[in-house]
C-alpha cells in the first residue's frame, strides 16, 4: 500500500519574488490557510500517513507550521475562541506525521525525490509537487484514484491533463500505446517528451504533477545522470523504470491551479475564494462588482 508521499519544497520560487524573498512560496495564503497546506491535505485524503519534506535551510516555517504550537492553542482555548483551535489543532490528522529531509544543492526534481531515498526505502510512494493545487470539489479524488489503481495493479501512475493543441510547447507531453484514456482512467504510456514543437506532440496529454511511483525508482534515480538543465529529471528516471515494466498515464477529473507562478496563484484566490464555506458569498460580490 502506498502510505508516504514526497513533496519537494527546496526550491527558492523567483516567480514569486518579491513575495518570496523573505517567505517560503508554499507558505503564500490561499485564502486563509498556506497553499501548502492544500497539497498534504489533498495526500491525507488519498489515504498517505507520512509526508516527506524535501527541504531547505530557508524553508523552516514550512516545517513549523505543520508543528504543534502550545502557546497558541492554549491562548485561542482560554480566550474561548473553539472554532479557531479545532482549525489549528485539525490541520493534521493524528496519525499523520510530517517528515523533513534536506537537499542541499539544486539539482533537479530527480535529485529532490532522491533525498527521500532513506525514509522511503523500498516502499511505494507518492510524489506531488506543491506549486500545483488539485481540486476535485471534494468528489471521485484523483490522486485516491491513483494509489487505488496502483495498489490494484502494481503500476506506476503519472497523472495527466489535456491541453490546448497551441500549448503543447510547454509541457511534457506522454506518449501512449493507444487512445487516451477517459477521465480517472488509466492507460499504458510508451514514453515522455518534453517540450515538443506543436504539430509533432505524440498527444495533448501533459504532465500534472502527481505521481506515484515504486521503491525502485530511487535506485534509478541514483544512478540518472543529469539530463535537461544540466539537472536530474524524474521524467529520465521514469523512462528507464519503463524499459523493464508498465507505467501509466492517469487522466485527472479534477482542476488544477498553477500557484508557481503569479497568475496561477491569482486564479487558485479567486477560485478557493468563492466555494469558502464563509467567505465565498461576498467573495463572489466582490468579484463581480470589480469586473462590473
Amino acid at each position: 500500500m502506498v502510505t508516504k508521499a514526497v513533496l519537494p519544497v527546496a526550491g527558492f520560487g523567483s516567480r514569486m519574488l518579491p513575495a518570496s524573498k523573505a517567505i517560503p512560496k508554499e507558505m503564500l495564503p490561499v485564502v486563509d490557510r498556506p497553499a501548502i497546506e492544500y497539497v498534504v491535505q489533498e495526500a491525507v485524503r488519498a489515504g498517505i500517513k507520512e509526508i516527506i519534506l524535501v527541504s531547505h535551510s530557508a524553508k523552516t516555517a514550512i516545517e513549523d507550521y505543520f508543528d504543534t504550537q502550545f502557546e497558541l492553542q492554549h491562548q485561542l482555548e482560554t480566550k474561548g475562541k473553539d472554532k479557531l483551535l479545532a482549525e489549528v489543532r485539525d490541520i493534521l490528522p493524528d496519525d499523520v506525521s510530517v517528515i523533513s529531509v534536506r537537499q542541499h544543492r539544486a539539482l533537479g526534481l530527480g535529485h529532490a525525490v532522491a533525498c527521500a531515498a532513506p525514509v522511503v526505502g523500498d516502499s511505494p510512494f507518492a510524489v506531488l509537487l506543491p506549486d500545483v493545487l488539485v481540486d476535485c470539489d471534494g468528489q471521485n479524488e484523483d490522486l485516491k484514484s491513483m494509489v487505488d489503481r496502483f495498489d490494484a495493479s502494481g503500476f506506476p501512475q503519472i497523472m495527466v491533463e489535456e491541453v490546448p493543441e497551441n500549448r503543447v510547447d510547454q509541457y511534457g507531453i506522454v506518449a501512449l500505446e493507444g487512445a487516451a484514456p477517459a477521465r480517472g482512467e488509466s492507460a499504458v504510456m510508451r514514453g515522455v517528451v518534453e517540450k515538443p514543437a506543436i504539430g509533432e506532440a505524440p498527444s495533448c496529454l501533459s504532465v500534472v504533477g502527481r505521481y506515484v511511483l515504486p521503491g525502485e525508482i530511487m535506485k534509478i534515480l541514483q544512478n540518472t545522470p543529469p539530463g535537461a538543465g544540466n539537472e536530474i529529471q524524474l521524467t529520465d528516471a521514469i523512462a528507464t523504470l519503463m524499459e523493464n515494466q508498465v507505467v501509466e498515464a492517469y487522466t485527472m477529473r479534477g482542476q488544477t491551479f498553477d500557484c508557481g507562478n503569479k497568475a496561477g496563484y491569482l486564479q487558485a484566490i479567486f477560485h478557493y475564494a468563492a466555494k469558502h464555506p464563509e467567505l465565498g458569498e461576498v467573495a463572489r460580490s466582490m468579484m463581480a462588482e470589480t469586473v462590473g
